[in-house]
Order: structure tokens, then C-alpha cells, then sequence
């Protein structure tokens, strides 16, 4: 039987690290672990590199386009950050040239999405689809953000989204994952088909166990008796670090110990600014740190888990939450607000506290500052729950039943005839 796994994200950097990136990244390690052959192919964006090894894991990059006349430099860099949506015909043909191929897995949709779903169907490979930003359940206000580098140009690639089926892409996907409960009663809603599973992200709980956190503290200048709050996530407005900077305002006004690391790359980097003047204008300077993003297999990483006493997340919509899973196996307490996936990951007042708005988030913080106890519950709940439900050993074993259902699913299909006028001829896209 063909043992290569094709995942195609929309980007894969080190530098630029997300919960895709991670999520892609363990899936293909324990891939290897059992014996198969997982390969990345994905765009340049952000990317120095079109060929190296990442984890173990063989990633192959090609040159892409945003098909819209007149995007500044601004607006590409801004899509390659977050949701852009890319045209890539060289990494088309990369696609139909891979041998030995068991099936397709799409970690992306839009054009790269119907692109990887038409290899597929040439290839007659099964194919498979993650919905890991959230499609069905995304505020408008999200999605109106994602947009705005777009507006006001001319789209010449609306053809390529037509031969590619890009619209399609979920109704022909011989299995949808959804990483959100939301996202699975969503689609389970929305889609004509039943092939919709449920899948959670993973955690390496062991590795998240350790690290140094007075390395960390020490480093960063924080005391080593401070009360420290933490977040970690890309600084955009999705993940709303600015109400979790409110919030923690009244407690550092009310306690001096208290102090915020918040660390991510910056995918807005409008709203790092806002965040950075409002920092000013609290005259919190030197009790908070805004710290660049740390790679996945970075050592502070760790520290900054273990040097925390509360990890928050403030978002506004969160399909899943993979760093509550991280917070949980370092044995950390967790807040975070009550949306999307975080609703059902956790139980309030049982392995963490939701909230669902700034006083509550401030009630929150004062809470588990006060009261020993109950971070200690919170922390040991979630890590219980963490190391008994989402290590990437069990996600593995349940993605694989996952691949096996979709491979049946394609068995039963009629076959039909590769369409070679499709594959380009050029390598330039």
C-alpha cells in the first residue's frame, strides 16, 4: 500500500509559527513513528528556504501570487500573515508529480484548497480536509479583516478558483475534519453529506511538563516572587490581547506583584501598535513584556509555560485553543473567554474559568491570584484532562481510523478520467 501523506498548508516557517503549523507538525512525526511517509508541500509565504527538513519532516515550498492587480507590498505581506488567499500553479504540478502517494490531506481552503482536492481527483487519491481556522463559525467582523488588503482590486483569478472547484472543495472532500465542536455542529448543519468528523488538536503533554521558568523569569526581568499572567498567541485582533491588558490593568493597580508577558508574532502589526500605546498610556511599561514569537521546538518556550501562574486566553473567536492543551500539561491554571471550541474544551470551574467579557476576565484574575487553592485544582484538572484525552499518541490513532473511513469512502466513488489540459505548463505562478 502507498504510505505518502501529502499535507498541504497554506505556509510553513519556523519563524511564523501557529496552531496549523503545530498541528501539521505532530500529526507527520507520529506519521513517521509508524512507519509511513508524510511530506509538507506548501507556498513560499513568509518562507527564506524551498526545500529543507523541519522536525524530521520534509517540506517542499513553491512560488505563489495573490491574483488582484494593484496589491501593494503592504497588502501581500499582510495575506501572507493571515488568510490570504494564494494562486500556485508550480506547487499544482508538485502536487500531480508525487509518487507512491496514499492520499491528500488539505490543511487549507479557498484556491490552494480546490488545487490540492483537482490533484487529487487526477490522481484518483482520496482526500481529506481540516478546518482549522473555522469556516461555518467566524464572526463577520473577522472575516471583514481579512478582507481589507483585497478591497478595491481587481480579482483576475476568479477562473483559476473555477477550474480548481475551490467552492466545491467541501462537498467533493471525501472526509471534513472539523478541530471545533462549534465547527462540527456547524458543518453538520451546513454541508450535504455526512462525511464530517470531529478531531481535537493534541499536545506533546511529556515535553510540555518541563522547562526552566526562573530561567525564564530571570531573563526577562521579571521577578522571581512575581504573580505573572500569560498569553500566548499571535498579536492580532482575533486574539483580543488588548482586553487582556485592560483587565490587567486594575490588578496591577491593585497588586504591584502582578505582572503580563504577552509573546506571538505579530500578524497585525496595526493592532501590535495599539497594543503598544495602550501599554504607554496605562504606564505599564515595566510590568509588561511584549515578546516576539518563539519557534515550537524553542526551549523558552517551555520556560515561559512553567514561569507563568496563570495562562489566559482572551479570543474572540477560537475554533480550538491548542495553547490551553500546552498551558494544561505544564500545570498551569487556564482563563479564557467562553467562545467557539473553548466553550466545550472546558468545563467552568472544573479545569479552568470562562468568562465572557473584560470584568468577568478581572474578576477572574483576582481571583486565582487570591486563592491558591483553586489555581492548584484548575491546574491539576487540566492536566489530568490534557495528558488522558489529547496526547498526539491517541489523535494519531483516531486521525488514522479517520484515513481509513475516507479511503473507503473514495473506494466507492466512480473512477473518472485524469483531465491532463489541466496541468500547466509553466512554472512562473
Amino acid at each position: 500500500m502507498a504510505s505518502t501523506i501529502i499535507h498541504v498548508p497554506r505556509r510553513f516557517v519556523s519563524h511564523e509559527w501557529g496552531g496549523t503549523e503545530t498541528v501539521v507538525t505532530e500529526i507527520a512525526r507520529q506519521q513517521i513513528a509508524a512507519g509511513l511517509s508524510p511530506k509538507i508541500i506548501t507556498s513560499m509565504a513568509l518562507a527564506r528556504e524551498a526545500r529543507e527538513t523541519l522536525h524530521g519532516i520534509p517540506v517542499e515550498r513553491h512560488g505563489y501570487c495573490y491574483p488582484f492587480f494593484g496589491l501593494s507590498a503592504a497588502d501581500k505581506a499582510a495575506m501572507d500573515k493571515k488568510g490570504g488567499n494564494l494562486l500556485s500553479l508550480s506547487l499544482f504540478r508538485a502536487l500531480l508529480k508525487e509518487d507512491d502517494v496514499r492520499l491528500y490531506h488539505a490543511h487549507a481552503l479557498k484556491r490552494l484548497g480546490g488545487t490540492v482536492a483537482t490533484a487529487a481527483r487526477l490522481r484518483r487519491k482520496p482526500l481529506v480536509v481540516s478546518l482549522h481556522g473555522g469556516v461555518f463559525d467566524v464572526p463577520a467582523a473577522e472575516l471583514e479583516a481579512m478582507a481589507q488588503p483585497m478591497k478595491g482590486h481587481f480579482e483576475w483569478g476568479r477562473i483559476f478558483g473555477a477550474v480548481f472547484r475551490s467552492r466545491q472543495l467541501l462537498h467533493d472532500a471525501d472526509l471534513v475534519i472539523c478541530v471545533g465542536q462549534n465547527e462540527y455542529d456547524a458543518a453538520k448543519r451546513r454541508l450535504p453529506h455526512d462525511r464530517i468528523s470531529y478531531l481535537p488538536n493534541g499536545v506533546d503533554s511529556t515535553r510540555f511538563a518541563q522547562g526552566d521558568g526562573a530561567r525564564f523569569r530571570a531573563r526577562h526581568g521579571l521577578p522571581q516572587d512575581a504573580f505573572v499572567i500569560l498569553n500566548i498567541s499571535r498579536i492580532d485582533a482575533q486574539k483580543n490581547q488588548l482586553a487582556l491588558l485592560n483587565a490587567f490593568a486594575y490588578r496591577a493597580a491593585a497588586e504591584t506583584s502582578a505582572h503580563l508577558v504577552l509573546i506571538g508574532p505579530e500578524t497585525q502589526p496595526a493592532y501590535a501598535q495599539r497594543l503598544r500605546d495602550r501599554i504607554l498610556e496605562l504606564g505599564l511599561q515595566n510590568r509588561v513584556r511584549l515578546l516576539p514569537g518563539l519557534r515550537h521546538d524553542d526551549p523558552s518556550l517551555l520556560d515561559a509555560y512553567q514561569a507563568c501562574d496563570v495562562f489566559a486566553l482572551p479570543s474572540i473567536h477560537e475554533p480550538f485553543g491548542i495553547v490551553v492543551l500546552e498551558a494544561w500539561s505544564a500545570h498551569r491554571p487556564v482563563i479564557a473567554s467562553a467562545v467557539g471550541g473553548l466553550k466545550t474544551l472546558i468545563r467552568h470551574g472544573e479545569n479552568g474559568l470562562l468568562f465572557e467579557n473584560e470584568a468577568d476576565l478581572t474578576l477572574h484574575l483576582e481571583r486565582l491570584q487570591t486563592d491558591r487553592a483553586l489555581r492548584q485544582n484548575l491546574a491539576t484538572a487540566g492536566r489530568e484532562e490534557a495528558r488522558a484525552r489529547y496526547d498526539w499518541c491517541c489523535i494519531h490513532d483516531q486521525l488514522e481510523r479517520l484515513y481509513r473511513q475516507a479511503e473507503r469512502h473514495h473506494s466507492r466513488k466512480p473512477s473518472s478520467l485524469p483531465q491532463p489540459n489541466l496541468v500547466p505548463s509553466t512554472d512562473h505562478v
